[in-house]
């Protein structure tokens, strides 16, 4: 299969390699991890380390079964270590050994020892691993492809918006690109593969839930109300099959173990104007739009407004943001995009030609009542020339995407 090179990814194992820090790179699975790892290993290899420098194991594989016990995977990589040079460690979806934790805080007080670490479900951190590695490991949160890398593996580098278009019926995973190429027909039945290994693998076997129909019908509620208020009362609701007397505890739980696989993403609100985090009605988001069109049918294209929503949410967190649901006063900014140094506020609506301005003056009046400098935009598919209101910048979203106006 043909790699797509991930770029600011792998820009960031350069940029921590040899550091005696551990690399923990979590996301979904077949977001492209381990391929990741594949192009940072011929990276050292280019750059001078030896094969046997570099020891690879994958936990998926059956080849590897018996090194699910910690004890004999510490003592098959210490005999493989190389003496008096550094031995980079690759162990890929490594919340498949027991008590892991163990074996790579042994790992990482070796100091010729550059370890990498990757695991396809939340639990990864939220295990003893994050109490015993405390300031001792970075994660590099990874997603399928962004538009950017998804149109740079195609030759043809025309018709954009064609591409979007594709981009978001037949999915962001990078293997979807190249059955794409081949057959777009064959993507369902890929995405059926990843939708039921995660829910059977990643939620219900890691959380201990039974109830499958219950869980796919939580999972369709939340990708068919992406970009909707939510809250576990709403869900509940709308759900069969769950007692009233118990529901909260269990749709809470089903939420959660999707957020913890990645399938869900869940975006908190923030107070603007009081400058808190609101705890209630928060908006969830899928990992993949084309993984929404599988689970939900054709009709879900019609939803384009929270589907461009939702394609901005997850580019904001590629780029390194924490991003929330902005609340002014009773008006709401769609995207709040925080880093330490930096806030920026997004505003994302398909057109604002309609209705005789009135879409771009209601995109626009919750932005100018933000009385501080920092930067903010309207993000939208007209394709006319950006323009600029009082310092409030309309921009298309595929340029944005593209990353043409930086």
């Amino acid at each position: 299969m043909e790699r797509i090179n991930r770029d600011n990814y792998l820009s960031i194992l350069k940029n921590f390699k040899d550091q005696q820090i551990i690399k923990v790179i979590t996301g979904i699975r077949r977001c492209g991890k381990s391929t990741l790892l594949e192009i940072y290993q011929d990276y050292l290899r280019d750059n001078g380390v030896e094969d046997n420098q570099i020891i690879s194991i994958n936990f998926e594989n059956a080849d590897y079964e018996e090194l699910q016990d910690r004890k004999k995977l510490y003592e098959h990589i210490k005999a493989k270590l190389v003496k008096e040079k550094k031995t980079y460690v690759f162990l890929d979806e490594i919340q498949n050994v027991n008590e892991f934790e163990k074996t790579v805080d042994s790992l990482f007080i070796n100091k010729d020892v550059d370890l990498y670490i990757t695991g396809s479900n939340a639990y990864l951190l939220s295990s003893e691993l994050a109490t015993l590695l405390t300031g001792r490991y970075i994660e590099i949160k990874m997603l399928p492809l962004s538009f950017k890398e998804y149109v740079s593996a195609f030759e043809d580098k025309t018709d954009i918006s064609r591409k979007f278009r594709d981009y978001l019926r037949y999915s962001s995973f990078p293997q979807a690109v190249e059955l794409y190429k081949i057959d777009p027909e064959n993507i369902n039945m890929f995405l059926d593969g990843i939708y039921n290994t995660i829910l059977f693998k990643d939620v219900m076997q890691r959380k201990g839930i039974t109830d499958k129909n219950v869980l796919e019908r939580v999972t369709k509620y939340l990708y068919d109300n992406i970009g909707n208020r939510t809250s576990m009362k709403s869900i509940s609701d709308n759900i069969e099959g769950v007692e009233k007397n118990s529901s909260y505890n269990t749709i809470s739980n089903y939420v959660d173990a999707l957020i913890d696989s990645y399938l869900v993403f869940k975006a908190h609100r923030y107070d603007i104007k009081g400058k808190e985090y609101l705890k209630t009605q928060e908006k969830y988001y899928a990992v993949d739009i084309g993984l929404r069109y599988y689970m939900l049918g054709q009709a879900s294209g019609k939803d384009m407004g929270h589907i461009l929503e939702n394609i901005v949410y997850l580019e904001l967190l590629r780029r390194g943001y924490e991003v929330y649901i902005g609340k002014y006063d009773e008006l709401e900014v769609d995207f709040v995009a925080k880093k330490p140094e930096n806030t920026i506020y997004y505003q994302v609506v398909l057109t604002t030609r309609a209705e005789e301005d009135k879409i771009l003056d209601r995109e626009l009046t919750p932005l100018k009542k933000i009385n501080d400098n920092y930067p903010k935009y309207v993000l939208t598919l007209d394709d006319d020339l950006d323009a600029d209101f009082d310092g409030i910048k309309k921009i298309n979203v595929l340029d944005w995407l593209l990353e043409k106006n930086d």
